[in-house]
């Protein structure tokens, strides 16, 4: 899917025909360019920009505000890949409506073509809401960072059975929804298995195994330019910190 510009209906298709989808992180016009030119499917600006971009401790602080002007220099030069804005915490928190509006003017104002959101069965009201307003929506569920506090730090989500039950329970739950794929991230491989077979949507993981239906990764931490932390699953392709 390099050169032609990359749908929804593309994604859910690569499923259908087995094949795997390549996801990245981006957050300006230059690393928008390289994710275009290498010819990544999907590209999300997220709210890790907050860590490694902005300097903060973690994703809880990045305002609407902060993702529509970096959405909006990705899209200048991110013109292949289906571009994702991420839902930073609290603007779809407190209600739907709230939700639908700022999800609304990620779209409008930052031009991405859809919007991430996290959170299973709580949040799936608000994923459906905001399909049915006619934005397509992209679910994230395991470890959730905005909300990693609650799930007691940045852990492996679903080792036990309840904990596992609990999110194929949220996976479910939001394709009923309605959101055309979703992420999974930090749970044990079986689990990440299970829960892309349990559901029709592509499953993307970062951290969550192999037989996934694709896989994102921060771009920061792939070209070893953010080393504060580094996850265990994350696959170095360079060092670029050390030669800059």
């Amino acid at each position: 899917m390099a050169d032609k510009k990359v749908t929804v209906l593309e994604v859910q298709q690569a499923k259908a025909e087995g094949r795997k989808l390549v996801m990245v992180t981006a957050y300006d016009y230059p690393l928008g360019l390289l994710a275009a030119e290498a010819g990544v499917d999907i590209v999300l600006v997220g709210d890790s920009l907050g860590m490694v971009v902005m300097g903060l401790e973690g994703t809880v602080e990045v305002t609407m505000e902060d993702m529509i002007h970096h959405t909006k220099a990705v899209v200048r030069g991110c013109k292949g890949p289906l571009i994702v804005g991420d839902m930073p915490f609290m603007s779809y928190n407190t209600s739907i409506r709230e939700a639908i509006i700022n999800a609304g003017r990620l779209v409008k104002e930052g031009g991405c073509e859809v919007i991430k959101l996290e959170g299973g069965v709580d949040f799936a009201p608000t994923g459906g809401a905001i399909v049915k307003a006619g934005i397509p929506v992209m679910g994230h569920i395991g470890l959730t960072p905005q909300t990693a506090r609650s799930l007691g730090g940045f852990k492996i989500q679903g080792r036990d059975a309840s904990a596992a039950k609990q999110i194929v329970d949220d996976a479910r739950a939001l394709e009923d929804a309605g959101v055309f794929s979703m992420i999974l991230e930090a749970v044990p491989s079986p689990l990440g298995q299970l829960i892309a077979e349990s559901v029709e949507v592509p499953v993307i993981g970062i951290g969550a195994g192999p037989e996934v239906d694709g896989q994102v990764l921060v771009f920061h931490d792939v070209v070893g330019l953010y080393d504060r932390f580094v996850p265990k699953f994350v696959k170095q392709y360079a060092k670029v910190r050390r030669v800059m």
